[in-house]
């Protein structure tokens, strides 16, 4: 019998807090020495911030962190990487107007004499290090002029510059090719070899199921199951994802569904998406599920205007319309309420009435001159029917909560009075409370006649409130389902490609 190696890492009872939320609570890890951990869970499961936690840039609230053997606690990511700690992320940092090798090398470049960097020793290690992760990249070729997969593998190699002891790999293959994906596997397996602890991290159930020795799942910031990854299989995997129940926080009225509203015919776009085709009926919430990935926000952007599509074509309540510009969605009744936004939905630095205004100016104005009552009038009736939480409708959007800035984009694109409002993860990084509130209301939205379209990566916030709901996978859809009968078990296996997605 093989007495297992001790952990090369182990946190035990973690717990990290933010305003509102329990990001982790009382989650336990640990990592061997030449073996791969696979770190399962739906987005928002705790998956992130532990990964924090491990590399410095979050300190526990409670818990304890054990590296070979001896307790420790890292209080920056410095300390992280001097203990040998390193991560390679889905986005990592790195600068564009720097050689490959310098992004490499950074903040820990080689020195020669009285100190001096030596350039040589850095671009052979450099080019070492890129020969390890598989890439042949000239390691002085300036980073802005690689394609996205290729600055992946600088990070790749970056993270490999350090001597370390555990590997992190947070959706390592995202911006990979087959063939780079296979060059990932053959490198894992080589750290595998030489006795690192590594941590993987994907939504892929063949990529775990290759790569993994072990396994952890969390839940809602919660560690509920672990062991062996020969020990178990996808279901047992999914059933531990998704076991919970939906309860209060999907009020779903029931809603007479009408004619369609919107329909999408063979959209398509050269890098992004394939021949997307639905339709969208008056008082229906259409929900879009996917993982990382899967291409439901590119499709969404394309829908508004922002991208162009390389081929397709779209009907508004049975008439052919082509939209070239976010202006000319809104002009013909669809609006996109976007998964970022602060970056691209609220403008920080203006006040709550004039976000809310800014796109319905032909309303507010006359004669070319803004009428202040005006603008306040309108916001403060949009904002009212979402209870806003604010002091005033003068208060700089900035200073909201992540819920109320929700609120105000949802009211800004209300005022313009659509047919068709698309939600991009629109409870994202908002507190239970608010979540309510912005569930209750999209459920009023339907039953007034508006079509929703709701993109989450919470299976909850589908099952609870989706009249029917469509899966992309890869930039392609891969299943429809109606709400009648629909499991979490079911999107799981259809947005991972596992088995028969009906």
């Amino acid at each position: 019998m093989t007495i297992p190696a001790a952990p090369t890492i182990t946190l035990t009872g973690i717990s990290k807090s933010f305003p509102g939320v329990k990001a982790l609570s009382g989650v336990s890890l640990a990592l061997y020495p030449g073996e791969v951990t696979a770190l399962v869970g739906e987005n928002g499961a705790g998956k992130s911030t532990l990964v924090k936690v491990l590399t410095g840039i979050y300190q526990p609230e409670e818990g304890e962190i054990t590296l070979s053997g001896q307790p420790t606690t890292f209080h920056s990511a410095h300390a992280a990487l001097k203990a040998g700690i390193t991560a390679i992320h889905q986005e990592t940092v790195l600068f564009d107007e720097l050689s490959v090798a310098e992004n490499i090398f950074i903040g820990h470049q080689p020195r020669g004499r009285f100190g001096l960097i030596d350039w040589n020793a850095m671009y052979d290690g450099a080019r070492d290090l890129l020969e390890k992760a598989g890439a042949k990249i000239d390691p002085r070729t300036r980073l802005r002029d690689l394609a996205i997969a290729s600055r992946h593998m600088v990070a790749i190699a970056r993270a490999l510059s350090v001597d370390a002891q555990v590997v992190i790999m947070d959706e390592p293959t995202a911006a990979l090719s087959h063939k780079e994906i296979a060059e990932l596997y053959e490198l894992v397996d080589r750290l595998r070899a030489q006795g690192k602890a590594i941590l993987f991290i994907s939504h892929k159930f063949d990529e775990i199921f290759r790569i993994a020795d072990r396994y952890t799942v969390f839940r809602d910031g919660q560690m509920v199951g672990e062991g062996l990854i020969r020990e178990t299989n996808e279901d047992d995997l999914v059933r531990l994802m998704v076991g919970r129940d939906i309860g209060l926080v999907f009020p779903k009225k029931h809603v007479e569904i009408g004619p369609p509203v919107l329909t999408v015919t063979g959209y398509s776009h050269p890098t992004e998406f394939d021949s997307i085709g639905f339709e969208l009926r008056r008082g229906e919430i259409l929900g879009f599920y996917g993982l990382v990935g899967a291409g439901r926000s590119e499709f969404m952007q394309a829908l508004f205007g922002i991208t162009k599509p390389s081929k397709g074509a779209i009907r508004i309540d049975g008439e052919v319309a082509v939209i070239r510009s976010p202006s000319e969605a809104v002009a013909k009744g669809i609006v996109y309420v976007p998964e970022e936004r602060g970056r691209q939905g609220a403008v920080i630095g203006l006040p709550i009435f004039q976000n809310v205004t800014l796109p319905s100016i032909h309303r507010t104005s006359r004669n070319g001159f803004l009428q202040l009552a005006e603008e306040f009038r309108l916001a403060r009736e949009y904002t009212s029917r979402l209870d806003l939480r604010a002091a005033s409708l003068d208060q700089d959007v900035g200073t909201l909560s992540g819920g109320n800035q929700q609120k105000v984009v949802i009211a800004k694109w209300l005022a313009t009075r659509p047919k068709v409002i698309i939600l991009d993860e629109p409870t994202k990084g908002i507190d239970i409370g608010s979540k309510a509130a912005v569930h209750e209301f999209m459920g009023e939205l339907a039953a007034q006649g508006l079509s929703v379209i709701m993109v989450s990566s919470e299976i909850p916030e589908i099952l609870g409130m989706a009249d029917r709901v469509i899966v992309m996978r890869e930039g392609r859809i891969v299943g429809e389902f109606p709400r009648d009968g629909l499991t979490a078990e079911k999107l799981v296996r259809a947005a991972a490609g596992i088995g028969e997605a009906a």
